[in-house]
């Protein structure tokens, strides 16, 4: 007998009923450090007082109006991204993957607009994830994403990582543009260098195409920059963000170049719900914090000590991990053993840790974690890799 919620989740039998800061409380009265921040989304950790001061202050208001009206609190926080971006301009979504979708719909209009109607064509990269819409797993073009959920929309090349002949030679008479993550989130923590950010971007600018990042899990803060891009000193034309604007609170976004939106007039796209007053009103707040520049100093630091005590967890259970990769709070520790089970021994830890592709454990604390917790989490990382090592044959 199918249960009441689709079984469509591996859930771990973890109930918690409270968060406060980096920890989360189960209901038997367990304390967890919270490493995942609900898969990067949590970007300063739970209940954070200014969040929940303005969630608050919203919801005596006015929640939801739908985008028939002006709406105050979405235009102050399209604004402020304006302001602290590349982007002319923003439409708002629920998530990532309805910010995907808006994504591949401007790229396509783009050049339908500019008498290309043929350029529909999207060079993706293999271990992307850009959600699960039809046009995110056609995007991502792997096995396990779109088998069952044919006919896949047609116009999307994955190719593979790092394989620059393959680039080149993708591109035809029909390629709009190029869709990738900065750093692969559940791809494995697997980082764009810097050069080879720049060197899209170069292509794109030489072949006239789009650039498209998805940032929906390494930006906002996640990586010591607002966004990731900004460590290759470069720009997208479009970018699609979530997870971490929203600080917990479902919402996301497609920013854009004037020209780049140039096709997407009234009529061409829409949301009930994005952009309400109450999400964009946690979003203001989320991004008010994050956007200092003294906080995102504040993280790259903690981000540094962050990553010094993982090389020594490493160093101190060769026979479990054998590296980490990422930066910023978007770490990623290579096992030897499958990262379920790292996971799995985590939680009787009582740490909460993400598995990714690539036998990976993401670390994606909230940014303002404080050097204590960096040193607890050390110790339960500790704990749970000499329990495994404590294992039975």
């Amino acid at each position: 007998m199918i249960p009441s919620v689709l079984p469509t989740y591996n859930r771990a039998p973890l109930h918690f009923v409270k968060g406060e800061g980096c920890w989360l409380f189960e209901e038997d009265g367990r304390r967890f450090l919270d490493l995942g921040s609900g898969i990067a989304v949590n970007v300063l950790g739970h209940a954070h007082p200014p969040l929940v001061a303005a969630l608050t202050e919203q919801a005596n208001k006015l929640w939801h109006v739908s985008n028939l009206y002006e709406i105050p609190q979405q235009q102050a926080l399209a604004d402020k991204l304006v302001e602290t971006t590349f982007a002319d301009t923003v439409f708002f979504t629920n998530s990532g993957t309805e910010a995907c979708e808006l994504a591949v719909k401007m790229a396509r209009k783009y050049w339908y607009e500019k008498g290309h109607p043929e350029k529909t064509g999207i060079l993706t990269f293999e271990g992307c994830f850009h959600g699960r819409s039809s046009a995110a797993i056609a995007a991502s073009g792997a096995d396990k994403m779109v088998k069952g959920f044919g006919p896949v929309l047609a116009g999307f090349k994955t190719l593979p990582w790092g394989d620059h002949d393959a680039l080149h030679a993708a591109i035809d008479d029909t390629t709009g543009a190029i869709l990738i993550e900065p750093v692969q989130g559940e791809g494995g923590i697997r980082t764009l260098p810097d050069q080879c950010l720049k060197g899209l971007r170069e292509l794109c600018d030489e072949k006239g195409l789009l650039l498209i990042l998805d940032e929906v899990q390494c930006g906002v803060g996640r990586t010591g920059r607002l966004f990731a891009h900004e460590w290759a000193g470069v720009t997208p034309d479009i970018m699609m963000i979530a997870k971490g604007i929203g600080g917990g609170f479902p919402l996301g976004a497609v920013l854009a170049t004037e020209d780049a939106a140039c096709g997407m007039v009234a009529g061409t796209h829409g949301s009930t719900y994005g952009g309400n007053p109450l999400g964009c009103a946690v979003g203001k707040a989320v991004l008010d914090v994050v956007a200092d520049p003294d906080f995102l100093d504040d993280v790259r630091a903690r981000a540094g000590l962050l990553r010094q005590k993982m090389e020594g967890l490493i160093a101190a259970h060769p026979t479990v991990f054998e590296g980490v990769r990422g930066y910023g709070m978007m770490l990623g520790l290579k096992s030897k053993l499958p990262a379920a089970d790292v996971v799995k021994a985590g939680y009787a830890a009582e740490v909460i840790t993400v598995p990714a592709a690539d036998n990976i454990v993401r670390l994606l604390p909230p940014l303002n974690i404080t050097e204590d917790e960096i040193q607890e989490a050390f110790n339960r990382l500790d704990a749970a890799a000499t329990a495994l090592e404590n294992q039975p044959a």
